[in-house]
């Protein structure tokens, strides 16, 4: 059978096999046939057991005796011997790929990557996937991720809920998903007019995920959703992606008042921090298993003011909350008076005064 390299058969087929089967079908015996083209019956027997190979001279010898072209035997003998060559050649690379990724392993997130389908335990396979979605040209690479300015605020947590590895395994498959995603030219001086879409898609609260993540690509942010791993407390990140802002969000939970929050803050960095530095790269853990130190930066005070002041008008939000009427009629009363959804505005609430636990008719559910 011939082949490629593209597909390569599990086992050759050598001559002495198709020879045996010659044999079945028209009832010879060995030993007669040995003695008909004047060969040993233990040199005939070594060629079908693949001990021995068909040489021009025996191929002729072949197509007296069978009636099968001598080119025949030739080919087959030439196919078995490129199919040992390639198979030999493709164990030797599986073992070197099994060595590699033994190196690799402990230092990428392979249970959350497979996970999400993007290893599938194939080593030869997932040692390239690994490259591309890490971006790196070779592995010992991979050892240096930790301690890279970006990244290294992760290995300082003592909080056991926490794992660095994964954390930037879904750092790195946001950076490659996003590098895989072409959106409008993005235009800064267009924010407020961004702002405003926004805010009435989450008022309205339908399609919300599928309809924000279009409204940005039509504004030239780019939008990943992506799941988290274990031990990630991850709530969005911000970079750019080829020359366009990109936010990922992990969707922790299904709330609009969270999901809502952590939009305006991370579009906070796309549009205060992001335009003045293109490598800039902001990663938001849960707020409770940050460090304080990164908490009280001023880049994160800025996103947090950002999200707060365009989700709610600054003015309208003192009046309101010094006014104490913190019922779900006020709340409805002021969220349509300021169009935006309740829910945002009772989060608000929650968060302000640190009280989550009253009870509410308010749906928080994405829909």
């Amino acid at each position: 059978m011939k082949t490629t390299e593209n597909t390569i058969p599990f086992l050759a087929t050598h001559p002495g096999e198709v020879l045996l089967d010659e044999f079945k079908a028209r009832d010879f015996t060995q030993s007669d046939f040995a003695k008909k083209i004047g060969l040993k019956k233990s040199q005939l027997n070594e060629i079908i057991k693949r001990k021995r190979n068909i040489n021009a001279e025996l191929a002729i010898l072949l197509e007296k005796a069978l009636d099968i072209d001598a080119e025949y035997w030739l080919e087959v003998q030439k196919n078995y011997d490129l199919d040992k060559a390639r198979i030999n050649n493709k164990n030797q690379q599986r073992l070197e790929a099994i060595e590699q990724w033994k190196f690799i392993e402990n230092k990428i997130a392979t249970s959350f990557l497979k996970k999400e389908k993007i290893i599938s335990g194939d080593p030869i396979e997932d040692l390239i996937t690994v490259k591309k979605i890490y971006n790196v040209q070779n592995f010992e690479e991979l050892a240096k991720l930790n301690a890279e300015p970006p990244y290294a605020r992760f290995r300082k947590s003592t909080k056991l809920e926490t794992d660095p590895i994964n954390i930037i395994g879904w750092v790195k498959l946001l950076h490659f998903n996003a590098s895989q995603i072409f959106v409008e030219k993005f235009d800064y001086d267009k924010k407020s007019e961004l702002i405003a879409k926004l805010k009435q898609i989450l008022r309205i609260n339908k399609n919300t995920i599928e309809t924000v993540q279009q409204t940005l690509a039509n504004f030239g942010i780019k939008l990943i959703y992506q799941r988290k791993g274990n031990k990630t407390p991850v709530d969005g990140i911000s970079f750019w992606s080829n020359g366009s802002p990109a936010i990922g969000m992990s969707l922790r939970h299904n709330r609009l008042d969270n999901f809502a929050f952590t939009l305006f803050h991370e579009l906070g960095h796309v549009f205060e921090h992001l335009p003045n530095n293109n490598k800039a790269e902001f990663v938001d853990l849960i707020s409770s298993k940050e460090q304080k130190d990164y908490k009280k930066s001023k880049e994160e005070k800025k996103a947090n003011l950002f999200a707060q002041r365009n989700m709610i008008e600054p003015n309208n939000w003192n009046a309101f909350f010094h006014n104490q009427k913190f019922d779900d009629k006020s709340i409805i009363e002021f969220a349509k008076e300021n169009e935006i959804h309740p829910c945002i505005v009772r989060g608000r609430i929650c968060f302000t005064t640190g009280t989550y636990n009253t009870k509410t008719s308010i749906d928080y559910s994405i829909y």
